[in-house]
């Protein structure tokens, strides 16, 4: 399967965020997310991806620019976040994690039994229904974060750095889990990493980002079919697109700061 990508669902123009402190975090983003991408947002520490994501999100108004969602309007429940952090309830079940954006939409525990059933069947968390966050390891917490996000059947699902802390052997295993997922339910996907080896491994597509101010440095398209699995990982094809990208990512992380005019200052 050639990589995903269809219609224009978000089209961001000239999108900028100055915090009340007068740090300008965005400065004129302009960006385009098609129905069904998967699309990783990667860049250094600094560089405004987060705060691309939250205002995506709606947790976030941009100071500057136009967010322009294409297609039916989307509802709350159309968009799905999955946090760094899980974020758990930690006196609650993952049963009762999983349930909570459906409990919050008046969906009862029995109505809701049959869909976090085969989520949690998804992520392979069968059988710990009733552990609390507590009893289990980084990388099932993820999963029942990853869980939770899915659980409303969202549009769009936004993922904040959800792998960072956690050891290569689970990340990996996350990465694959998350393709399998978005590959049968075809939601779309902004992701955000700071690992170029991660984002070539999910995405299509590719932002990559500069900092001061944050902004869009470049777009590299990973034209590798899907499904991808270890023996993408370990390809020829895979090598040559993490040195492509992560070419681009150091010009990005060289590229000098600009002023408010909008000119090169020179500070490096």
């Amino acid at each position: 399967m050639k990589p995903a990508g269809g219609a224009p669902l978000l089209i961001m123009r000239a999108v900028g965020k100055t915090f009340s402190n007068g740090v300008t975090a965005l400065d004129r983003v302009d960006l385009t997310l098609r129905e069904g991408d998967f699309l990783s947002l990667l860049g250094p520490s600094g560089c405004g991806k987060s705060t691309a994501l939250r205002i995506i999100a709606g947790l976030s108004s941009p100071t500057t620019g136009v967010l322009d969602w294409r297609g039916p309007p989307l509802a709350q429940t159309d968009i799905g976040f999955v946090f760094q952090e899980p974020t758990l309830m930690p006196w609650a079940s993952v049963f009762d994690n999983v349930w909570l954006p459906l409990r919050l939409k008046g969906v009862s525990r029995r109505e809701a039994t049959p869909a976090i059933a085969e989520l949690l069947e998804r992520v392979h968390l069968t059988g710990f229904e009733n552990a609390v966050p507590r009893e289990l390891s980084g990388g099932m917490k993820m999963r029942v974060s990853i869980a939770r996000g899915l659980v409303t059947k969202p549009r769009v699902l936004l993922m904040d750095e959800p792998f960072a802390a956690l050891d290569e052997i689970t990340r990996f295993k996350l990465n694959n889990d998350l393709l399998e997922l978005w590959q049968d339910e075809r939601f779309t996907v902004v992701f955000v990493t700071h690992s170029v080896f991660e984002s070539v491994f999910l995405s299509n597509r590719i932002v990559v980002m500069a900092a001061r101010p944050g902004r869009v440095f470049e777009e590299v398209e990973v034209d590798a079919p899907y499904p991808r699995d270890e023996v993408f990982r370990t390809s020829a094809d895979y090598a040559a697109l993490c040195r492509k990208t992560s070419d681009v990512l150091g010009r990005a992380m060289d590229a000098p700061a600009l002023t408010k005019a909008g000119a090169f200052d020179g500070i490096h």
